[in-house]
C-alpha cells in the first residue's frame, strides 16, 4: 500500500481491530434491535425478575464469550504487541476494568455487562479509524450521552428501586463511573485535535496520542 514504515508497523493492530469491532459491533446490533430484549429502549428491564443463579441466554453467553476473549488478548496486546502511546496505560487499565466487569457480570448473573453493549455500538476509545473519525457527533453521543443516560442512570438508580439488596452495587457502579472518565479523557484528545487544526498548528491529520521523534527517543 505504500506505506510509511511508521504507518506499516500499526497496519496490523489497526486491521485485526477494524475486523473485530465490526464482527462485534453488528452482533450487539443484533441483540439489541433484532430480537425481543427490550435492553436499549428499557434500560432498567436488565434488573426485571433478576435473581442469584438465573440461566443466562446462550445468545446473550457468546456476547460475554466474545468480549471477554478480546479484552483478555487486548491487556497482552496493548502491553507488547500494539505501538506504545501517550495514553496506553490508560488504555490498559481500560480493558483491565471492562474485563473485570464482563467476567463478574457472568459470574453473578448481574446486567451491567448488557447494559454495555448500549457504549459498544461506538467503537473503542482507540479504534482503527482514529483520529480523523472520531471526529463525527457518534463519538459524543454514544460515550458520553447515550452511556450516562442509559446505562449509568440504570445501574445506579433503576438497580436499587427494583432490586433493593442487589449485590456488588458500589463496585459495579465504580468501575462504570471510571469507565466514564475515560471516556472524558480521551474526548479531551479530540477536542485538542481540532483545536490544532483550527489553529494551523497541523499541517496534516496526525494522532495527537503519538510520541514525536523526540519524545519517541526519550521512551
Amino acid at each position: 500500500c505504500n506505506l510509511q514504515p511508521k504507518d506499516a508497523a500499526k497496519m496490523p493492530e489497526s486491521a485485526w481491530k477494524l475486523l473485530f469491532y465490526t464482527l462485534s459491533w453488528s452482533y450487539g446490533i443484533y441483540l439489541l434491535f433484532f430480537t425481543d430484549y427490550p435492553f436499549f429502549y428499557d434500560p432498567p428491564s436488565v434488573f426485571y425478575d433478576w435473581k442469584k443463579g438465573m440461566d443466562v441466554p446462550t445468545d446473550i453467553a457468546i456476547a460475554y464469550l466474545l468480549q471477554c476473549s478480546f479484552y483478555g488478548h487486548s491487556i497482552y496486546a496493548t502491553a507488547y504487541m500494539d505501538t506504545w502511546r501517550k495514553d496506553s496505560v490508560v488504555m490498559l487499565l481500560h480493558h483491565v476494568v471492562t474485563l473485570t466487569l464482563i467476567a463478574f457480570s457472568y459470574a453473578f448473573r448481574l446486567c451491567w455487562g448488557k447494559l454495555r453493549w448500549v457504549s459498544r455500538l461506538s467503537r473503542d476509545p482507540r479504534g482503527p479509524l482514529n483520529p480523523p473519525c472520531s471526529l463525527c457527533p457518534g463519538r459524543f453521543w454514544f460515550r458520553l450521552y447515550w452511556f450516562p443516560l442509559k446505562v449509568l442512570y440504570a445501574t445506579c438508580y433503576s438497580s436499587l428501586q427494583l432490586v433493593p439488596n442487589i449485590p456488588f452495587y458500589f463496585f459495579f457502579n465504580a468501575l462504570l463511573l471510571v469507565l466514564t472518565l475515560m471516556n472524558i479523557y480521551w474526548f479531551l484528545y479530540i477536542v485538542l485535535f481540532v483545536a490544532k487544526v483550527l489553529m494551523g498548528q497541523m499541517q496534516e491529520v496526525n494522532d495527537v496520542r503519538e510520541y514525536d521523534v523526540e519524545d519517541s527517543k526519550k521512551t
